[in-house]
């Protein structure tokens, strides 16, 4: 008798521990709550979606079940090169008051086949180096909006100059699955590669290298989502999903909250942005 009192009260605790924690966990803000957050993207991250397929977008459940305030720079279709203009209107419409930049792009410049390019180009300069001037090669970022990783750095140069004190966060591509949206635009899963022989892991690594090479966090969707379209069983998170659907590309309503879900736990351990404390904070 007494080791079943033992075990109901062993019981009652963990209950009670279980609904603390949950109360806790309801409670906490997400240190990202109320901060401006600039979204560029393609497709994924259009608002247009919500009214044309009637589902939410990871930014609205960002901002819903988070706290953060949304503001939207993207178009379907957009690859690296189109964000650069886009970079220049939202610099004129909100000046310095974002908080943060969160960049979702790169799968269409994997479908259009867009060279990956380089980074750098080395050119011979003099160095002091121990007070000896000698010549040496110095890289210089390769500014060439025809390849991936020039887009990158022109795109990262322009940001970077312009929001030195905002959280600037690149994001990896989804995987891909096969798309018919009719006519010629059919796009093949990722299990092929795009005209210039490259598969779309290719264009992933570059995203990869970027942040590295720009100094900026990177959230790897393509890794942590979790959301891979060519299996049946991920049908449910996508548009039109599974073996016989007609866009296992862009998520659902559902497939938007899991990557948003993503999202929340990796912003959690980033400052949201850089700017110094305002008078009497």
């Amino acid at each position: 008798m007494k080791t079943i009192k033992v075990l109901l009260a062993s019981a009652a605790v963990a209950v009670a521990l279980v609904g603390s924690g949950a109360a806790f966990a309801a409670a906490e803000a997400h240190p990202w709550s109320g901060k401006k957050v600039v979204y560029l993207g393609d497709s994924i991250t259009d608002p247009s979606q919500m009214e044309r397929h009637k589902h939410n977008v990871y930014w609205k459940y960002l901002q819903e079940m988070y706290g953060l305030e949304p503001h939207v720079y993207a178009i379907s279709g957009y690859q690296w090169d189109r964000i650069y203009p886009m970079a220049q209107k939202m610099k004129a419409e909100m000046g310095d008051t974002p908080d943060a930049i969160l960049i979702l792009l790169g799968t269409n410049d994997y479908n259009a086949g867009v060279p990956l390019g380089k980074w750098y180009e080395e050119v011979e300069e003099d160095v002091n180096r121990r007070g000896v001037l000698i010549r040496q090669p110095r890289r210089h970022f390769v500014k060439n909006m025809g390849t991936l990783r020039g887009r990158i750095n022109t795109v990262m140069e322009y940001r970077k100059q312009n929001f030195p004190d905002q959280q600037i966060v690149l994001m990896t591509p989804l995987h891909r699955g096969y798309a018919n949206f009719g006519n010629s635009n059919v796009q093949p899963p990722e299990s092929f590669p795009n005209v210039l022989g490259l598969y779309l892991e290719d264009y992933v690594k570059v995203l990869r290298e970027a942040a590295d090479s720009c100094s900026v966090p990177l959230i790897d969707l393509y890794r942590d989502s979790g959301l891979f379209p060519d299996d049946p069983a991920y049908a449910k998170y996508f548009r039109d999903g599974g073996a016989t659907g007609k866009d296992n590309l862009h998520p659902n309503g559902l497939g938007h909250l899991r990557m948003a879900q993503t999202i929340a736990a990796r912003l959690r351990a980033l400052p949201s942005d850089f700017k110094a404390p305002t008078a009497g904070k």
